[in-house]
């Protein structure tokens, strides 16, 4: 199996695999975001096929974000032993005592160093409680990655809230690459979520430079041949546009599964603080 090269110095690479799961490889680390690894997530089908295995393998570290079935598949997780796994500490215990051992409680406000790297991540806020699951912690959270090449904003499973203008300072400068979900696994959004307007919002909120949108065009239910034709794929189009009218700062990276996109060292400005 072969394992792509990390991206260059000063620059990084993005790949989205589908739903919330992306490949973030930079300065020398990957970090993999919510992994969804294989053919569905409970009762939810992927279209396609799974993720080819040389697109997330040689991963340094799981970001998850919370614990509802399309962003924490354990049959996934498993199939990544070893890596450590941050998310909240409630989640993490949950996941231990599930086989998943290298499962890592993150607290708030705490830095963790990817190791033999520069690549700091820590929790950021976030608000996704409107379906609370009876059977697993409900911790949500998005992710902060702070790397000398670029700063990231995983922004996991939320709906709009007012810190988001500071997450920029806890970053200490502008945000880079924002990964935004606009979507969902069927045509109408449940609360805790961000639809394509909403996304692009918050892309202008935080001043990202550029935006991959996720979670949308990828799960749908057994059921979703009498959904309206064509929902899937509306999304990820309906961000890039809002983009351009909510957040023209900002460049829409819109991926199909398996699709990556370079990010060069252009986005490094005056306000980036050195990395030390």
């Amino acid at each position: 199996m072969s394992v792509p090269s990390s991206a260059a110095p000063g620059a990084a690479r993005v790949r989205w695999l589908g739903h919330a799961t992306a490949v973030l490889d930079v300065d020398g680390a990957r970090l993999l975001t919510d992994p969804l690894l294989r053919a569905h997530a409970g009762l939810l089908r992927r279209r396609g096929g799974a993720p080819l295995p040389e697109h997330w393998a040689g991963v340094d570290v799981v970001l998850l974000s919370h614990l509802h079935h399309d962003h924490a598949e354990l049959g996934s997780l498993r199939m990544l032993p070893g890596v450590p796994v941050l998310t909240a500490p409630a989640n993490a215990r949950w996941l231990r005592a599930r086989g998943v051992e290298a499962a890592v409680g993150l607290p708030e406000r705490v830095w963790w160093t990817v190791p033999g790297t520069g690549v700091r991540v820590r929790l950021a806020p976030a608000v996704h409680g409107h379906r609370p699951m009876p059977h697993r912690p409900n911790a949500a959270h998005g992710f902060l990655v702070d790397a000398p090449a670029l700063h990231v904003w995983f922004a996991g499973d939320t709906a709009p809230y007012a810190a988001m203008a500071d997450l920029p300072a806890l970053l200490g400068g502008r945000v880079d690459l924002a990964l935004v979900p606009v979507g969902g696994w069927g045509p109408r959004l449940s609360g805790g979520h961000l639809d394509p307007v909403q996304a692009a919002r918050a892309c202008a909120v935080v001043g990202a430079r550029a935006a991959v949108p996720v979670h949308w065009g990828t799960l749908h239910a057994p059921a979703s041949r009498r959904l309206p034709p064509g929902w899937m794929d509306r999304a990820g189009p309906a961000f890039a546009a809002a983009v351009q009218r909510w957040a023209p700062g900002c460049r829409p990276l819109v991926l199909a599964p398996g699709e990556e996109e370079l990010l060069g060292a252009e986005h490094e400005s005056a306000d980036r603080p050195d990395h030390g």
